[in-house]
């Protein structure tokens, strides 16, 4: 059984912060702790890819939790927009994981992200040359199915299908990103439950404890950025970061 007292607090760190710098980027734009930590995690400290998106699951069903309450707490939760995405996101999210085990989902993926990079180019364009307009989405539950079945099937995908789409439709960005949040915890929570069920103290030891810690961390933070960004900058912030993170991942997806 892991002693906290043995736990090494200085090969935590590198962790702590890659979970830290994820989740306030997540908690402020809806998007990419997932794409985040697995790219420093696989590419820089060499963690294998399977492991690294097992840890990441793990670690998001505790950092949306707190996202999800610090969100409620700054009231950035439309809940009309939260009950049309939970139960076609957790029903697209349980499919995934059990339905794609014994499908190829690298196939599908360059296009999902192709299409990624061209909201997220479409985004910046609006976010610096449009005068933002706020509407309501009419376009949501299918949203919530796709993106739960993708998060699933290829370890992310709620944020960046769900959020930018909802913002190109006219969405509010800090309620969009609340609600997409908030979610999203119970959307992990289905996909991951089996996984936690199996999964002793002892496991969530190194690089997972570290993610955790810094997610939890800078939860809070996020849903603080949230509120206080204007409409215009939310939204070429996250054209900035879906079309690097989803032009990144198209890269490795062509030519890795």
């Amino acid at each position: 059984m892991l002693e906290i007292a043995s736990i090494d607090i200085a090969s935590l760190l590198p962790f702590i912060l890659i979970g830290f710098a994820a989740q306030l980027v997540d908690g402020a734009l809806g998007m990419a702790f997932g794409v985040i930590c697995n790219t420093l995690l696989v590419a820089v400290m060499g963690v294998p890819p399977a492991t690294a998106s097992a840890r990441i699951h793990v670690v998001e069903v505790f950092t949306t939790a707190v996202s999800g309450i610090s969100h409620l707490l700054h009231r950035n939760i439309e809940w009309s927009l939260f009950w049309k995405l939970l139960i076609p996101g957790v029903t697209g999210g349980v499919l995934g994981a059990y339905v794609l085990t014994s499908l190829h989902a690298d196939i599908v993926k360059p296009f999902v992200l192709a299409y990624l990079v061209a909201i997220g180019v479409w985004l910046l364009i609006r976010g610096l040359l449009y005068p933002p307009k706020i509407q309501k989405p009419t376009v949501i539950a299918p949203l919530g199915l796709v993106g739960g079945f993708l998060d699933a099937a290829g370890g992310g995908g709620w944020g960046p299908v769900v959020t930018s789409n909802l913002l190109v439709q006219g969405a509010e960005p800090r309620k969009v990103v609340g609600t997409v949040n908030s979610v999203e915890f119970f959307l992990t929570l289905a996909v991951s439950a089996t996984f936690i069920w199996n999964l002793g103290f002892a496991d969530v030891a190194g690089a997972t404890l570290g993610l955790l810690i810094g997610g939890v961390l800078a939860a809070p933070l996020g849903a603080i950025m949230a509120k206080r960004f204007s409409v215009k900058l939310m939204l070429t912030l996250v054209g900035v970061v879906l079309t690097a993170t989803s032009a990144f991942g198209l890269y490795r997806a062509l030519f890795a």
